[in-house]
């Protein structure tokens, strides 16, 4: 039901666990004429944020009136999310040409899934004779499929704990897998806060000759969190004080929200925007799944991907912020390779009544047991174990009542919310009324 079948026709046999290193990439797009060298390209990676700081740049961009094109991942709900090109989802016929294209180059190579679909968008970009790319790291940075673009700037939004079995247990050994995506005298833009691993960062750049730009919270002012949108003032050297609105909700969008500024910033007066274009560019993103408030017959629901510490942090601060309709009803599923026994009991400390379950679309061997984690913590919330996803969004929503949903834990839970609810994330994002 939740399944993509876009997936199975483009890529019957591609293997799906991560495979490190770059090699395959270049040998792949080498076949198909080096289609990534083709147009320029920004390169954003990090921990959380840089989904939502690739699309404000890209949306950004495409105000400009350049032919711009954006790579993110994962998708929400079908694969067509992940390329964009002038702020639409690649055609699905236009979608299957390419990739038939590109297909002996795939599978020679032995290309896994993420750097097939990375291949993909490279090549299709060319096709769509994309000017500028946008392109989002997929794990890590330093042996990211997507680290074979010599990026006119790259960035970093910030570090924080995720993905420890691949990039290491610690914030410093995270943090120099994400570093590895600086280029030599290419533009560095970082919106990490800590110290030690700004230090980190910077001795990074530094190294390789790249200018280093540091975002701080001092840049942003009067950061107003509201249901529709959130307002801030900016200080830039480039443009003066800004007014923006993102309709990307939370404090810490402000934040992303200036980190897209940083980036565009440093680029040449031939491409930067003007004030005007880069104003409507933030207030025009669109980025679904987080923070993502909706309202379906009288119920509000919120939806976000958080599948981190670092990320529920961010969406219980959104939640702390807005008066949402009462009661408040938790759905979540999470991964089992996640830190959901520290995740969950802020969640549920937010929470009036909270409903557990699989997120469907997950991998199998990745599946976390809701059983196993409702007796793990301690909490005075009614918890409820339903195994059937379905069935667990009804409860929370019949539970909620015209209160609130808020579904989080991972994509692979928001997903297949939105595709119950009727809700298409290639129509954007903001208060919806049915």
């Amino acid at each position: 039901m939740f399944a993509d079948p876009l997936v199975a026709r483009l890529f019957p046999v591609l293997k799906t666990e991560v495979q490190w290193g770059l090699e395959r990439t270049k040998k792949a797009l080498m076949a198909l004429g080096d289609p990534h060298r083709a147009y320029e390209t920004l390169h954003v990676g990090g921990t959380n944020g840089k989904g939502s700081v690739t699309s404000t740049v890209g949306s950004v961009l495409q105000e400009t009136g350049f032919r711009t094109g954006v790579y993110t991942s994962p998708h929400l709900c079908t694969l067509r999310e992940r390329i964009l090109v002038e702020g639409t989802p690649i055609g699905e016929r236009r979608l299957l040409q390419y990739a038939d294209e590109a297909s002996s180059a795939i599978i020679d190579n032995g290309l896994s899934f993420f750097e097939a679909v990375t291949v993909l968008a490279f090549y299709t970009f060319a096709k769509e004779s994309v000017e500028i790319g946008v392109i989002e790291v997929g794990l890590g940075g330093r042996l990211d499929a997507t680290n074979v673009v010599h990026p006119e700037v790259t960035a970093i939004t910030n570090v924080a704990m995720d993905h420890a079995s691949y990039l290491g247990g610690t914030l410093e050994a995270i943090a120099r897998e994400k570093a590895g995506i600086i280029k030599k005298g290419v533009p560095l833009v970082t919106a990490e806060s800590s110290l030690p691993i700004l230090d980190l960062i910077r001795t990074q750049a530094e190294d390789l000759g790249a200018p280093f730009c540091s975002v701080d919270k001092t840049w942003v002012q009067n950061v107003q969190v509201r249901r529709e949108v959130t307002e801030l003032i900016l200080s830039t050297e480039c443009w003066g004080d800004l007014d923006l609105e993102t309709p990307l909700i939370g404090h810490h969008q402000a934040i992303n929200a200036a980190l897209a500024v940083a980036i565009v910033g440093q680029l040449n007066d031939s491409v930067r925007p003007s004030r005007v274009e880069l104003i409507k560019g933030v207030s025009s993103v669109v980025h679904p799944g987080r923070d993502d408030i909706r309202v379906i017959n009288g119920c509000t629901f919120m939806l976000d991907v958080a599948h981190n510490m670092a990320g529920v942090e961010s969406l219980v601060d959104t939640i702390d912020r807005l008066e949402l309709p009462r009661p408040l009803v938790m759905l979540v599923a999470v991964l089992e390779d996640k830190d959901w026994l520290s995740m969950l009991p802020l969640l549920l400390s937010r929470a009036d009544a909270a409903f557990l379950t699989h997120a469907p679309t997950a991998p199998l061997d990745r599946q976390w047991d809701p059983v196993v984690a409702a007796g793990s913590v301690e909490s005075t919330t009614l918890v409820r174990v339903v195994g059937d996803f379905e069935k667990a969004l009804e409860g929370a929503r019949l539970r909620a009542g015209h209160g609130t949903v808020v579904v989080t834990g991972s994509a692979y839970s928001v997903g297949p919310a939105m595709t119950l609810l009727g809700l298409d994330p290639l129509a954007g994002q903001g208060t919806l009324r049915t």
